[in-house]
């Protein structure tokens, strides 16, 4: 008996200092860096177990058939990313509100994050999906952490107005200016929605200071939103108290010539990630907005650099198993569990940085 309990003893504290090594090694790493491994211990849950998942995510409840894509991994080449502990996540975010800034994909990643902690925290008091207003919550009372969704697909104000909407590239809504105010940690995002045209344009102008423009260039406009929200978080985000991230661009698979197929192929025909791509992966045009953007901040914002490891996982998307009433391919958003999991392992192992 006390052998065994020796035994158990020294493997508790080799897990222990096995996971401090993990988070000490962090410092320094390019966790997005690195490549994706076959790894038959995933997923990190199962998607019927997760009640408030939006059908739209559950691709193997929509009826897809492969599964392989459920099984990958990923590895930064410098370090390990320290295994994601949903127990440890709750108690360094005690009493913290957690809010996701953004569109659709912000929303794909804010359901994966709380599917995660539902997985890890099942006979924990929590009360969860609420929506209304443009915004999502799911809170754990034991620790009282609330998690998120603000729904602002540009960052700036789109304002409704007698003779249309008008997207404001220099202001910021004060009902959004609110509640960023009341977070303790900000994961912003913004990109899908400025590719938007034709009649799917989310807006009837654009007021860029004075002038009042029916259309305008959509990287030039992006830069100046992206300026506006940058002042605006240096300016009223006390940042003793408040994290803030800006996640990259989640990257789209459309067409298959983006990694060197020129058959017609797109995602819906893929089932393994891009392990050699057969021509360089092309930045994403935002991608150097952000970086440009974040780079003459004053105040840490923290880039989560996640779009080149999304590039590499062309078969994550939905394509045709995406819920019953979408019709058509979608290659923009990501089935659950997948690839905005490892998002939110790179967003813990961000935090275990930051909260050290």
């Amino acid at each position: 008996m006390v052998i065994a309990f020796l035994v158990l003893l020294l493997q508790f504290f080799g897990y222990v200092n096995g996971e401090d090594d993990e988070i000490h090694n962090l410092k320094g790493c390019d966790i997005y860096h690195g490549t994706w491994i076959y790894d038959d211990s995933y997923p990190l849950y199962n998607s019927s177990e997760c009640f408030h998942l939006n059908m739209h995510f559950d691709c193997q409840q929509n009826g897809r058939p492969d599964k392989e894509y459920l099984k990958y991994r990923w590895k930064p080449y410098a370090c390990n990313l320290p295994r994601f502990n949903g127990k440890d996540f709750l108690e360094r975010l005690r009493n913290k509100r957690i809010a996701f800034v953004g569109d659709s994909i912000s929303f794909n990643q804010w359901q994966s994050l709380t599917c995660i902690l539902h997985s890890h925290h099942r006979h924990v008091a929590f009360i969860g999906g609420i929506r209304h207003h443009g915004f999502s919550k799911f809170t754990f009372p034991n620790h009282n952490v609330t998690i998120l969704l603000l729904w602002n697909p540009f960052l700036v104000e789109n304002e409704s107005t007698s003779y249309g909407r008008v997207l404001n590239l220099s202001s910021i809504a004060d009902s959004d200016a609110t509640l960023w105010q009341q977070s303790d940690v900000l994961v912003f995002n913004s990109w899908l929605w400025w590719l938007q045209s034709g009649t799917a344009t989310p807006w009837d102008f654009i007021a860029d200071g004075n002038d009042l423009h029916k259309d305008m260039d959509r990287l030039v406009a992006y830069e100046k939103a992206l300026t506006t929200w940058a002042q605006w978080v240096e300016s009223n985000i006390d940042f003793h108290k408040t994290l803030v991230f800006f996640r990259g661009d989640a990257a789209r698979h459309p067409n298959g010539s983006a990694w060197g197929n020129y058959d017609g192929k797109h995602c819906g025909e893929e089932t393994e990630p891009i392990f050699k791509a057969k021509i360089p992966l092309m930045k994403i045009p935002g991608e150097e907005i952000v970086e440009r953007v974040i780079s003459k901040m004053s105040k840490a914002v923290k880039l989560m650099n996640i779009t080149m490891l999304s590039q590499l996982r062309k078969d994550g998307h939905p394509g045709l198993y995406a819920s019953p009433r979408h019709h058509g391919m979608d290659c923009s958003h990501w089935c659950l569990p997948g690839v905005p999991d490892t998002w939110n392992q790179l967003f813990y192992a961000e935090l275990l940085r930051s909260l050290q």
